[in-house]
Parts: structure tokens; sequence; C-alpha cells
């Protein structure tokens, strides 16, 4: 029984060391180049508003007359039809890498003009073009709106959400795939979510050491993979390599300060040189009052006032906190607590500590 025991124990042992305490899967890291989603935007008509459309916007105008020509009708000239239950509208949508025709996408839709609101509405068949000018899907639909708004003849008004912005789930069909490249030539390139040469030469390690002589490196984000031809083969190979544990390079010292908001982010990795910090604040309050004298028994005085002025001055948290070489975010964020900072006093002090030359980290305020 002990030695079953042991064996277990020694199992666990080696599969905890077998994995990097920090691991991530490579697919979390990069993705392949020219696997990745496309833009689509076009341009239509929501209609059958309660009167809370555009109205005589000219380019509402226009775009009416545009489908009621598609439609075999032809409005007489001069005629400026009136639109209030119609709206001009922007449409958005993203294209999945390898979406083939027949296939549906969810789309977005948003208000370009004065309309108040889309409830109710419905998109008329429009067209969606990709960054090339070329139409990729085709967008009708009845609008699903999150936001409610209402407003009175006194020109009150009332907003839940936003109403001018509405979303057709799998409202677009998808009418031209996009070529990713997947199955051409015989080297396909993954690229790092950000440039680092230590995390690109663990990854290639990693990979070869499933596929030897597979990656190898081009740059501080890209490696070449070379893959054998066959979409079947090759979709299994890069289904492998995504799933590959890697431990990544330790992201550079940073400190993120929101100067509108007063938050301040401090990564794992930010170290302190020597340095002593003083933090206190200098409270000063002068109180005035005015003080009755009266004159003494059969003086023929008269009574009066005098100032009388009060000054007190109060040191509140005069401390003083010594950080050692290569001191840690925990102790510095131990030491800040006990000095009691507020969000706008630490970006004071991390600002100090950085012209000192005691901070050793990037410091981004946005």
């Amino acid at each position: 029984m002990s030695r079953i025991l042991s064996l277990l124990f020694a199992l666990l042992a080696l599969f905890a060391a077998a994995t990097p305490a920090n691991a991530e899967r490579v697919r979390d890291l990069g993705t392949f180049q020219g696997v990745r989603t496309n833009q689509l935007t076009g341009y239509g008509i929501v209609v059958g508003l309660d009167g809370t459309g555009d109205d005589n916007l000219e380019y509402l105008t226009q775009a009416a007359r545009g489908v009621s020509g598609r439609l075999g009708l032809q409005l007489p000239p001069g005629v400026s039809p009136g639109l209030k239950n119609a709206a001009a509208v922007l449409i958005t949508a993203e294209l999945p890498a390898f979406a083939k025709p027949g296939q549906r996408i969810d789309v977005t839709v948003s208000t370009m003009g004065k309309a108040k609101s889309l409830r109710g509405g419905a998109l008329i068949l429009a067209p969606l073009y990709g960054a090339d000018g070329q139409i990729y899907a085709m967008a009708q639909g009845n609008l699903a709106v999150g936001g409610l708004g209402v407003s009175g003849r006194d020109g009150s008004k009332l907003s839940v959400n936003v109403p001018t912005v509405g979303r057709i789930a799998s409202g677009a069909s998808v009418e031209r795939a996009v070529m990713t490249g997947f199955q051409n030539g015989d080297i396909l390139r993954w690229n790092l979510f950000d440039a680092d040469f230590l995390t690109a030469t663990r990854v290639r390690d990693a990979i070869n050491l499933r596929y030897p002589g597979t990656a190898s490196i081009e740059d501080g984000v890209t490696l070449a993979l070379r893959l054998p031809m066959g979409a079947d083969l090759r979709a299994s190979m890069m289904a492998q390599i995504e799933m590959i544990e890697v431990e990544p390079a330790e992201s550079r010292a940073k400190v993120i300060v929101n100067s509108r908001t007063g938050t301040v982010v401090i990564n794992s990795a930010v170290r302190l040189s020597p340095a002593a910090i003083s933090h206190g604040k200098l409270v000063v309050r002068v109180e005035e009052d005015e003080r009755v004298v009266q004159p003494a028994p059969f003086s023929r005085g008269r009574t009066a006032t005098e100032q009388h002025s009060d000054v007190q001055v109060e040191e509140a948290g005069a401390h003083v906190v010594n950080f050692q070489p290569g001191a840690s975010l925990a102790q510095l964020v131990d030491a800040l607590n006990m000095l009691g900072v507020t969000p706008s006093d630490l970006v004071a002090i991390l600002e100090s500590l950085k012209q000192a030359g005691a901070l050793n980290a990037e410091m981004v305020v946005i």
C-alpha cells in the first residue's frame, strides 16, 4: 500500500512539474495570419416607425426614391414624401473567418439623422460592403431595440438606454467568402498579440518540441510554421498547436494612471530602488469670533466687542516609509496603505518616485 501511495505522489509531482505555473495556451497568445474577422458596413432605411423617423431629410428622400424605384414605383418629379415613419441608418457587421455563402451573421443598425427611436422598425434589404468595395452580405429584418425614448410637448424628454441603435440577430446572409490563405503554400504564419522576443522564442521551442523543425521566428511577433498540405491534415495540426501550453514572458513594468477617474493600476513587474517616502497633510484652521466686553461697575464705561482669533495647525499622516532595493508590488501597496493615501495622492507619489529614479517602470497616463 505504501509503495502505491509513493508512486501516486511521484506521478502527481511529475505532472505538476510538467505544467508551468503561469502557462497559457498558444491560442490565447496569438492567432494565425489571415484567420480573422472582417468589418462590413452598409447604408439602408428602417421603416415602420411610429412617427419617430427622420422626416424630410434630403438623403432619406433620395434613398426612399431609390427603394421605391427598385420596386417599380416611380414618384412624380417635385414630390417630397413625408417620412416620419422611416429613418436613414448605417449598418455594421463582422464577417467571421471561413464564413460561407448562405450563413447568417448579426448586424447592428444605428441612426444617422434626426430619428428619435428605431423601436418597432424593420430594415429594408440593404447590401453590406467590405473594405475593397465588394458586397459580402445582404441585411434585412426586424430590429430589436433595448432603449426607450419619450418626449412631451413642453420639450421634456425621458430616455432609457439608447433607442437609436438596434440589432438584428442573424439579420444578414453571407453572399461572398473571404480567402484566408489557409490552404495555400507550405508556410502559415502565426502572430503574437503583443510583440515579445522571449515569448516568441518560448512558443517556437514548445512547437518544435511537439513537431520538430516546424516553427521558426521571423521577428518579435511572427512565427513561420511549415505545415503539411491538405486542409484536413493541416487543420488537425493547427488544432494541436493551438492547445500547446507555454509560459509567456513577464510583461514590462507599467503603472497605468487614469487622470479622469483617479484609477491607478500597477502590474506585478514593478520594482522600486532604495527610496524613502514621507507623506503628510498640513491642516490650518482659523476661526474668527467677536467677544462682548462689559465695563466694571460704576466705571462709566461702555459695553463693547472685541475680535478674537483662534489659529490651529494640525499635521496628519506624518509617516516616513523606507523601501529596500527591489521592493515588490505587495510591499509598495502595503506601505502606501499604511500612509493612508488617496488615489490623487498616490499619483503624486508615483510621479515623484519616477522623477527621483526610484520607480523602475513605465508610467502611462490616459
